[in-house]
């Protein structure tokens, strides 16, 4: 993969309607990987602190806004904290994306990057 950095915001070097920010509070289901738009991976350390704040963040910014489908894919698996979380790691969400671009596969995407300490696993 070819990766490029800057200082410039993906504001400044990207048209809005081809930015989707990726945040596992959207309503809206990442469905395929279209290579005309922008996808923007953020970066939480602590979910329980900053619950939905790139969902607000996305809004503010009058961005798209796209989840992995996790929850269309996997099942949550018990366990004894009762722990299912959507939120992943900024390297987890590119091996789902990279995964998924190879492959065109959701299951296999998520397989290789939703690790089974997130409370989900994918139905036998």
């Amino acid at each position: 993969f070819q990766m490029d950095t800057t200082q410039e915001s993906y504001l400044d070097l990207f048209p809005l309607d081809a930015i989707v920010y990726l945040t596992p509070d959207s309503e809206n289901v990442l469905e395929d990987i279209d290579p005309n738009k922008v996808y923007v991976l953020g970066g939480l350390v602590d979910e329980s602190i900053h619950k939905k704040l790139t969902l607000q963040r996305a809004q503010e910014q009058s961005l798209h806004t796209a989840r992995l489908p996790i929850r269309e894919y996997m099942v949550k698996t018990a366990n004894t904290k009762n722990y299912h979380s959507e939120t992943l790691a900024i390297n987890q969400v590119f091996d789902v994306l990279s995964t998924y671009y190879e492959t065109r596969s959701w299951p296999a995407a998520l397989k290789a990057g939703v690790s089974s300490g997130k409370g989900y696993m994918l139905p036998d």
